[in-house]
This record gives C-alpha cells, sequence and structure tokens, in this order.
C-alpha cells in the first residue's frame, strides 16, 4: 500500500522527473565542456609547440644551429619537452634528449604542408608523448618534430574537469533544492483544496472558496455545483419528510388517545393497529432523515445565536407568567446539526421549561468529551422517575390542564437519537426538571 501511495503521489513523481531531466542535462552539459577544454588545453598547448617549431625552421633557413634554440622548458634533460630536426641522415637533438630519439608512432595527416600537424609519439624511455611534425622541403627536406610530454595535456584537463565536475555538482544540487521549492509551492494549492474540501464535510465552510489558480478553478466550480445540487437534494427530502410528519403525526396521535376509551374500542384491536402504524411511519421517516443527513451537506450551527433569539422570543411569550431565561453558553460552541433540526430541539426544551416553570429557567451548555451537552433547568415541580419515563412516550401529557400535545420531548428525542446523540431527565438544582441534551460536536 505505501509503494501504491508513493507511486502514485504527485510530488514524488515529479521530483523523479526533474532529477532525471537535471541529471541528463548536467551529463550533456559535462560532456560538452569537457570537449570544449580538452579542444582549449590541446590547442595552448599545441600552440606552444608551433612556436617552437617556427622557431627550428626559422633558424635551419638561416643556417644557425638548432641547439642555441634550446630554450626552457626544451633544454630540461630528461622525458618531456623534446625536439629533433631530420635532415637527410643527420639528426639534431634537443639536449633534452640526452642522444635518444623521438618515435613516431603516428604521424598523422599531413593535410596542409605548410602547418604542423599533430602525431602520436614516445620518447627513448617509451614514455607518451604529444607531438607536433613539420616537414620543410629541401634540399634536402627537413622534417621537424617537437613533443611535450603527455601529462602536460592530461594534467591541466584533469585539475580543470575535477572543478567542473564539483561546480556542476553543487548546481545540480542547487536545482534540485529550487525544483523541490517549486514543485512545493506548485502543489500547494492541492493541499489547500484538501483543507477546503475538510472544512466543507466538517461544516465550517458550505462551499470551496473560488478564488484559486486557473488549472484548479474548474475543479473547484464542479465542486460547488455538486455541493449545491447536494444541498438542494437535502433540502427537498428534508421538505418531504417534514410534510410527511405534520400529515400524519398528528391525526395519528388523535385516533391513539380517542381509542384510548374503553368504549370505542373495547378489545384493544384498533389501538394496536394505530400503534403499529405510528410505529412504522416513524420508522421509515426516521430512515428517510437519517439517509439524507448522512451526506456532506451538515453544517456546524452555533448555539449561542439560536438561544439569544429563542430566549427573547418566549420572554415575549411568557411575559405575563414573567419568566427569567438565565444562558450560559459560550460564543465559540458549535453543534454538527442542521440548523431546523437545532432550533426544533432547543424550541422544544426551552418551552417546555417556560411552560412549567414558575418564573426562572436556565440554559448551559458546554463542551464534554468531543460532545456538546445542552442543560434546560426549570424552577417547576419537576418529575419522579416513573413520571419522567412515562412523559417520554409520544402523545402522553401528566397534565391535561397545561397547553400541549405531548410531542415535545419525544420529537427532541427522536431527533437527537438521530445525530448519534441522545436525551435524559433529572432533577435541578433549581427544583424542577433538568433535560440535558447531548449532540456531536
Amino acid at each position: 500500500m505505501a509503494g501504491a501511495t508513493r507511486r502514485r503521489s504527485l510530488r514524488t513523481r515529479l521530483l523523479a522527473a526533474a532529477l532525471v531531466l537535471v541529471l541528463a542535462a548536467l551529463v550533456v552539459a559535462g560532456l560538452a565542456i569537457g570537449v570544449i577544454l580538452h579542444r582549449f588545453v590541446r590547442g595552448q598547448l599545441d600552440g606552444r609547440l608551433d612556436a617552437q617549431i617556427t622557431a627550428l625552421r626559422a633558424g635551419l633557413e638561416a643556417g644557425i644551429l638548432p641547439q642555441t634554440l634550446d630554450a626552457p622548458p626544451f633544454d630540461r634533460p630528461g622525458p618531456g619537452w623534446a625536439w629533433e630536426v631530420r635532415r637527410g641522415s643527420e639528426t639534431i637533438r634537443s639536449g633534452s634528449l640526452r642522444g635518444g630519439d623521438i618515435r613516431l608512432s603516428d604521424p598523422g595527416p599531413d593535410d596542409d604542408p605548410d602547418r604542423p600537424h599533430p602525431a602520436s609519439a614516445t620518447g627513448p624511455g617509451g614514455e607518451p608523448l604529444v607531438a607536433r611534425v613539420l616537414t620543410v622541403p629541401g634540399p634536402p627536406p627537413a622534417t621537424i618534430v617537437v613533443a611535450a610530454p603527455e601529462a602536460e595535456l592530461r594534467g591541466p584537463l584533469r585539475e580543470a574537469l575535477t572543478s567542473l565536475a564539483v561546480a556542476l555538482g553543487i548546481l545540480g544540487l542547487c536545482l534540485l533544492a529550487g525544483l523541490a521549492v517549486q514543485v512545493r509551492l506548485g502543489l500547494a494549492p492541492l493541499t489547500r483544496l484538501r483543507a477546503d474540501l475538510a472544512a466543507v464535510r466538517a461544516g465550517r465552510r458550505e462551499r470551496v472558496p473560488a478564488d484559486q489558480p486557473a488549472e484548479i478553478a474548474p475543479v473547484v466550480v464542479e465542486l460547488n455545483a455538486l455541493l449545491d445540487q447536494n444541498a438542494q437534494t437535502l433540502e427537498r427530502a428534508r421538505g418531504h419528510v417534514a410534510n410527511l410528519a405534520h400529515a400524519l403525526k398528528t391525526p395519528l396521535a388523535t385516533l391513539s388517545m380517542a381509542l384510548a376509551e374503553p368504549a370505542r374500542d373495547p378489545d384493544g384491536a384498533l389501538r394496536r393497529q394505530v400503534d403499529d402504524m405510528d410505529r412504522r411511519v416513524r420508522h421509515h421517516l426516521r430512515r428517510a432523515r437519517a439517509a439524507a443527513l448522512a451526506g456532506s451537506a451538515r453544517g456546524r450551527m452555533p448555539l449561542a445565536p439560536r438561544l439569544t433569539d429563542l430566549r427573547d422570543a418566549l420572554v415575549r411569550l411568557y411575559a405575563e407568567k414573567g419568566v427569567a431565561i438565565d444562558l450560559a453558553v459560550p460564543e465559540a460552541l458549535s453543534a454538527a446539526c442542521e440548523g431546523q433540526d437545532l432550533d426544533e430541539m432547543l424550541g422544544n426544551l426551552v418551552d417546555n421549561a417556560c411552560r412549567w416553570c414558575r418564573s426562572r429557567v436556565r440554559v448551559s451548555a458546554g463542551l464534554r468529551d468531543g460532545t456538546v451537552s445542552v442543560s434546560v433547568e426549570d424552577d417547576g415541580p419537576g418529575l419522579d422517575p416513573a413520571a419522567a419515563a412515562a412523559v417520554m412516550a409520544r402523545g402522553r401529557r401528566l397534565d391535561e390542564g397545561v397547553p400541549g400535545h405531548g410531542f415535545g420531548l419525544p420529537i427532541t428525542l427522536e431527533l437527537a437519537e438521530l445525530y448519534g446523540g441522545g436525551l435524559s431527565l433529572g432533577r435541578s438544582d433549581l427544583g424542577g426538571l433538568r433535560v440535558d441534551l447531548a449532540l456531536p460536536a
């Protein structure tokens, strides 16, 4: 799996291609510069040998003994710099040859008789030499051979090539570092795009920012179009679910309460049918709603603004009762829920608390172990454990004198469970009921 990931990595592929291209370019450049350096060093050496040939030829034509032309470095004894003039049976040598001869192993081409030409030669001891040869017409004709040790060619060339290799190596490292930075900068928009998509999936954004490089902008346009399409599909699905819920839940609850009277359903058969219908409707509504919420359109909804608006509305609604609602909710706290569902859950809980309280309601929220916990408390009569269990049944009301249909807490529980959360009832230190709502963060 790791190998497959590396093969599919754009960064690895770009860096590998850049490495191959840089190495190929450096090799080609090294070879080309090496050839140029070789020609330059050989040209310098040939020029020096040709100057000696010119002096020897001038001496021959002027009748001057060539031995007087042993200028440095041709006056050094031993193998290396040397010359000789062959004229008929006579051979005149430089002092460095000490009576030995320069042996020409390859005279080389003689395309221009008036110009010296290169030749391969060895000295008296078999040492390799770089030679230049010129044939001077007679009578009698003379052959001038001037040679230098091969080290005079290879030594400077080796030093130059070593310096060249070091320079090309440093250049290659700099190029690779620059290409690595270039690849990193070039792929940075993809990294940002991945972060933007993660933010959309987590609900921190609704769309991917459109300000993208020209190469990525068409992809972002298609992604945003897909997100819009998903949001519209979700909204239509939620609308159908909501319409079906409102169309069925109230009539079924009314039938269930009407059939609770023994005279209308003596054997309870109709009541069982209604309960079965209610369970089936709620089951399919839950499945449809869960499928709609399973997509990427779920957002992160802040709690504080919604609870503030809800408090203002309920304070006006229960103005005659003089209800005071205290809020203790962090501004940055958000829940991963749809806005409509969050409003419905919070509205049911706070409205229920205002309905049963004497004068005070307290709403607090916080983050605990990755879960948003919302507590709604009142100073009303509260519930004992048996009543708390009974009140969670749909349509069950403990006090018929208080307005309502008995659906608030069960609906809130269903919505919370739909998001992977929950609802629990307990006793508040205010004296009344405490409802704890758990939602994903």
